[in-house]
């Protein structure tokens, strides 16, 4: 399937590290594109590459960890110090025979490495490169660094998670990091898509801070609009709709959600519980959200009368509902075997590796992924593609440039 995958033949220089830049340019090495990982040689007896190949509590082998596998998948690495001047000379000459630049460094970083449409136009007009920062390249905070549980805090996620009453809380995951990722590829896309029938590149930028902000969605426009300030709800309860929530079972929590009125008659009806129609407490969704706490009381009681695996099976394809998984659980779910989501791939340093799949099909089939790169792995053969000699790139170590 290589050689069909959509992004076959396009090259991406991606001068990234931690999570949310990886992230986005892993879809597009998954979907075929060539992305060159730049990273920070070892040097003065620092060590060098990703910050994320550090990241533990897991490793393979010198300080590969499974943390920067989860990112990585498909790309090649360079070692390369954009801070020196043979650094620059490599990376433009690359850049003229590459489609995209892409890196999620701190705002005021792209200019001065020369990583903007600015610098690199003149060898490449078509460039497209791609900027994801913490706060953006173009005020007060451009020099700010920043992180996804900062933006959480910012961006009002804490303050509306967790149950009423309750110490703020972050999302257990760093989704604002993925979010922000995946907003940056479309806009490389995009761009990309623009220049191939243009022949003008482009600048294109994203940052923590706004993608964050944005992902408040529907909750902002109502208090934009009408000063309705949405608030932390019982069991993760949807804001209108009802019941809309987590319940208990006899042997753990699930998640039921009547989002539209015919699913709350389907649920009285498949669970024996048709008595509940005929309650003028419960006839609207309105009356339903105003007596959600009794609401609440009555299910609970009736579901704890059986396990999840009972009420999935009558509920499943009838009413939304699933199970409240612990992660090992979600995991081992035979239905992310069915549907592909797991694949078995090997390692320099682990035969059968364990990955997670991409999430996009392209012809009905997943991509398959390929062991992120060891550092540096791939940067002698990338800089003979590039019309190094052997005795160069000989030079090229010693020196530290590479």
């Amino acid at each position: 399937m290589g050689e069909n995958l959509p992004l076959t033949g396009f090259r991406v220089l991606s001068a990234e590290q931690y999570g949310a830049g990886p992230y986005g340019t892993m879809h597009l090495a998954q979907m075929g594109a060539d992305v060159i990982k730049i990273e920070p040689p070892h040097k003065n007896g620092k060590s060098g590459g990703d910050t994320a190949r550090a990241v533990g509590p897991h490793f393979l082998r010198d300080g590969e960890s499974l943390y920067f596998q989860s990112f990585n998948y498909n790309k090649r690495s360079l070692t390369l110090d954009l801070r020196s001047e043979k650094g620059q000379a490599i990376f433009r000459r690359l850049a003229k025979d590459s489609h995209a630049v892409a890196n999620n460094m701190r705002g005021d970083l792209p200019e001065k490495l020369g990583l903007t449409y600015a610098a690199l136009r003149e060898v490449n007009p078509a460039i497209v490169c791609a900027h994801l920062s913490a706060y953006g390249r173009d005020n007060a905070r451009a020099k700010w660094p920043g992180y996804d549980y900062l933006m959480q805090a910012e961006a009002g996620y804490c303050q509306i998670t967790g149950e009423p009453g309750g110490e703020p809380q972050r999302m257990g995951l760093s989704m604002v990091d993925f979010m922000t990722g995946t907003i940056m590829t479309i806009g490389l896309l995009a761009a990309l898509l623009d220049a191939q029938r243009s022949g003008r590149g482009r600048d294109v930028d994203t940052d923590l801070y706004s993608a964050g902000l944005h992902q408040t969605s529907y909750p902002a426009l109502w208090y934009m609009n009408e000063g309705d300030e949405t608030e932390r709800t019982p069991r993760s309860a949807h804001p209108t709709a009802t019941p809309s929530q987590m319940f208990k079972a006899q042997d753990g929590w699930m998640f039921v959600m009547c989002q539209l009125p015919k699913f709350w008659d389907i649920l009285c009806e498949r669970i024996g519980r048709t008595d509940l129609l005929e309650d003028e407490r419960f006839t609207s969704n309105a009356d339903r959200l105003a007596n959600r706490a009794v609401l609440t009381e009555l299910l609970d009681a009736h579901f704890q009368t059986q396990p999840m695996a009972h009420w999935q099976e009558l509920l499943g394809g009838h009413v939304p509902v699933a199970p409240v998984y612990e992660l090992g659980d979600a995991l081992d779910n035979p239905w992310a075997e069915t549907v592909g989501m797991r694949q078995t791939i090997a390692h320099p340093d682990r035969a059968r590796m364990e990955t997670l799949a991409s999430p996009i099909r392209i012809d009905g089939e997943r991509p398959q992924n390929r062991a992120a790169p060891l550092l540096g792995a791939d940067t002698d053969a990338i800089l003979a593609e590039a019309g190094y000699g052997d005795h160069e790139i000989v030079a090229l170590h010693a020196e530290g440039v590479v």
